[in-house]
């Protein structure tokens, strides 16, 4: 009996070529809002309004752009988000991996009791007017630290921490004591530069919470030059406040005029790109990173 190795059946064939074209079609529909606003952003009034599937700008327009980027308000929302992106995520990770290193040591006296307390944070917090008013007391109130400290550490992102240190060879961390390392020198000179796979996951999780975060800056900053662009972005897109769009009103007798709709699109699409922008030099780390970081604990 003679075997061909390698020979896709007909059945296989046809399976595969559903697969591709079901995942495809899946895709697409996952993909075409964003695409759809990256349209309108880029078109003129008429070209906005016309019903259909948008794929790309029948009538190109930047308008909306130059109006964006004129809006002083965009630029504070920028300059604060990043401020909190950039240290939030930067202080997440310090005391991420302060927390769980050695709750990852097997020698940590009540190691279990104390990884059980974090976890049960995961299922039951204390709320929100007790969280609102723990901020208050502290006086944190409209102070852009109230963005970063409620949550400086994160439960779900500790333990897979915990994990990845976990499945770390002993060896390693023996040897370098025996050399008189510290902890703190084995931490940062041994351990954390073989974790790159898990510290970028965690970074990026952190990051992309802090960019899109803007609920807590509702609650805790009154202060307008202290809100991030979530909450610019929520009031232009949902409010329509008139604080914060500072844009003309639209005049179609106007040359090169845009409408709100089309605004909106435009605010959108700056306060998105940044944060994807930053997944292709990350994504690499993710599969090994959460594999390993779950397996073992």
């Amino acid at each position: 009996m003679s075997m061909t190795i390698g020979k896709k059946s007909f059945g296989e064939k046809a399976f595969d070529t559903f697969n591709v074209v079901f995942l495809t079609l899946f895709a697409f529909t996952a993909v075409y809002p964003f695409i759809d606003v990256l349209v309108v952003s880029f078109s003129t009034p008429a070209a906005a309004n016309v019903y259909g599937l948008k794929l790309w700008p029948r009538e190109f327009s930047a308008e909306a752009y130059k109006a964006v980027f004129d809006n002083r308000m965009i630029w504070v929302g920028y300059y604060n988000t990043v401020y909190r992106t950039v240290l939030g995520t930067f202080l997440n990770v310090i005391f991420t991996v302060l927390c769980a290193y050695p709750l990852s040591k097997k020698y940590l006296p009540n190691r279990n009791l104390f990884t059980m307390m974090i976890v049960f944070t995961m299922f039951f917090s204390g709320g929100l007017i007790p969280n609102y008013l723990l901020v208050k007391e502290l006086g944190l109130l409209d102070n852009r630290m109230a963005l970063i400290l409620p949550g400086l550490i994160a439960a779900f992102s500790m333990i897979i921490v915990r994990n990845y240190f976990m499945s770390l060879p002993e060896e390693i961390e023996e040897s370098a004591k025996m050399d008189g390392a510290n902890d703190f020198r084995v931490l940062f000179s041994i351990v954390l530069p073989v974790s790159k796979p898990i510290i970028a996951t965690i970074a990026l999780w952190y990051a992309v919470a802090h960019w899109n975060a803007w609920f807590d800056s509702l609650l805790y900053i009154s202060n307008p030059e202290k809100t991030v662009l979530g909450n610019v972005l929520r009031k232009i897109v949902i409010e329509g406040s008139a604080q914060f769009q500072q844009f003309e009103s639209y005049d179609p007798t106007r040359e090169n005029a845009v409408t709100p709709d089309i605004i909106k699109a435009a605010t959108i699409m700056v306060a998105t790109i940044p944060i994807i922008c930053v997944y292709p030099f990350v994504q690499k780390y993710f599969v090994k990173g959460i594999m390993i970081g779950s397996l073992k604990g």
